[in-house]
């Protein structure tokens, strides 16, 4: 194997956290920020990229890395954790909102999984985050997820999230699934994912569920999510108090924002 071997445990049921597990040398790479809690004897490196042996290779290629991810929105920056003491150690992190954490074996779906952009957690160190361009110009305009979507590359472990509850479905060949097009999580490398926009003006424009929907057609495996942080976010937005005219107070007297006013007094 290229990848280094970690064994894992997850924790919690909505809001969880995976604890890693590194015997001595063995490291992890994580999203920034992803961080909760490590043992002692654990060494946290900032690197350029993902800190695969395809960025090692020198500073323009490690540049190169790096700016992959900068093109899917995320940080130039990673964190590396290393087990530097003699025994095993644990590193744990967690969710970034309320959902599932995924692991996936990639020795086991052919060395490659696609995945929405953010979904990222961590992995052994080795596997490769990259980009994923869309073949099809329709996909990248109206696809949800952008033109630009993550592939994680390799033969280790790699930990992917996504928010609610999260349902893997494996396509038959020539087997198709429509779905809401933030709902995807991730898809193997041999399912064709296309984008078809809503059928019926009534639907497309009063229905409430968007103008397209992912058409995804097999053979392979997809996970789908039940709540996209973008539809929580806009759920959460719509029901915050509003204020008058910009300079008025909050509608909820007896809510936070009246509480700020009183001290604004």
């Amino acid at each position: 194997m290229n990848n280094h071997e970690i064994d894992y445990k997850l924790y919690g049921d909505d809001m969880q956290f995976v604890e890693v597990e590194l015997d001595p040398s063995e490291t992890v790479v994580a999203e920034a920020g992803s961080l909760m809690m490590m043992t002692d004897n654990i060494r946290m490196e900032t690197i350029f990229g993902d800190g695969s042996t395809s960025t090692s290779g020198g500073l323009m290629n490690k540049l190169m890395g790096a700016g992959k991810r900068l093109l899917t929105g995320e940080s130039l920056f990673m964190t590396t954790f290393t087990n530097t003491g003699p025994g095993k150690r644990h590193v744990y992190f967690a969710a970034p909102y309320p959902g599932k954490i995924i692991p996936i074996d990639l020795s086991v779906w052919n060395g490659k999984i696609i995945c929405q952009k953010d979904a990222f957690l961590a992995a052994a160190k080795g596997v490769s985050v990259g980009i994923e361009f869309q073949r099809k110009i329709a996909t990248g305009f109206f696809g949800g997820e952008g033109f630009i979507m993550q592939k994680l590359e390799g033969d280790g472990m790699a930990f992917i999230h996504a928010g609610g509850t999260i349902h893997r479905h494996n396509l038959q060949p020539g087997e198709t699934l429509r779905i809401d097009t933030g709902c995807l999580v991730a898809m193997t490398r041999d399912v064709d994912y296309n984008i078809e926009m809503v059928s019926g003006v009534k639907t497309a424009l009063f229905g409430g569920e968007g103008l397209f929907l992912a058409t995804l057609r097999g053979p392979g495996t997809v996970w789908v999510q039940s709540l996209p942080f973008s539809r929580l976010a806009s759920r959460v937005f719509a029901a915050a108090p509003t204020r008058k005219g910009g300079g008025g107070k909050s509608n909820d007297e007896g809510g936070i924002g009246g509480l700020f006013d009183l001290f604004n007094k």
